[in-house]
């Protein structure tokens, strides 16, 4: 069974992005988005909210275009505009690039998707992660810490009512200080 992989960037003091939904902080280089590549053209399908998608789709499906692009950059727009997406959003009508629009985060369909062949799934948005979190449906957390305090701004994990035990299965030091925290839920140990 696929499992949905949490893969997220944040702030050492815990935020995804700033209080005006700025990400300019995150220290995404070479050496880090060739990682962020590898990792990602194995997956299945992407599934993200629709700010997140917005974002994306603002800017991957032409980034390779630029002359100026790097090999990175290029090679990501690439896996972006030809992975399979699954967009969550209430007000979205449609979408392009092989994403498909859904309105709610229904359960049984999130185990049907995982049930399905192919690579894991890619879970990104700390709107969305909030609602799979809340159904207990991440299975994987690979989160990316990087050296700054970003002081305040969106959290990525809420506040929740009980604990979710996890296992570190790898780290990993980036050489522009980015830190990667890779977990797996722990299922011995509860929620």
């Amino acid at each position: 069974m696929r499992k949905i992989v949490l893969m997220m960037s944040m702030s050492l003091d815990g935020y995804s992005e700033g209080p005006d939904r700025e990400i300019d902080w995150h220290r995404v280089d070479d050496e880090l988005h060739r990682h962020f590549n590898d990792v990602l053209m194995e997956m299945g399908a992407f599934l993200s909210g629709r700010v997140t998608y917005e974002l994306m789709a603002d800017h991957w499906p032409t980034a390779d275009a630029d002359p100026q692009a790097s090999a990175p950059v290029a090679e990501f727009a690439r896996i972006w505009r030809n992975m399979p997406k699954v967009v969550f959003s209430r007000t979205l009508k449609h979408a392009g690039w092989h994403t498909t629009v859904v309105r709610d985060v229904v359960v049984e369909d999130i185990l049907a998707l995982k049930a399905q062949d192919g690579g894991d799934l890619a879970l990104g948005g700390a709107g969305l992660t909030a609602e799979f979190l809340r159904h207990g449906l991440v299975d994987e957390f690979r989160v990316y810490v990087h050296p700054v305090l970003a002081g305040r701004g969106k959290r990525l994990f809420p506040e929740a009512d009980g604990l979710t035990c996890l296992r570190l299965k790898d780290t990993r030091r980036f050489g522009n200080g980015v830190v990667l925290l890779h977990y797996e839920r722990d299922a011995a140990g509860g929620r």
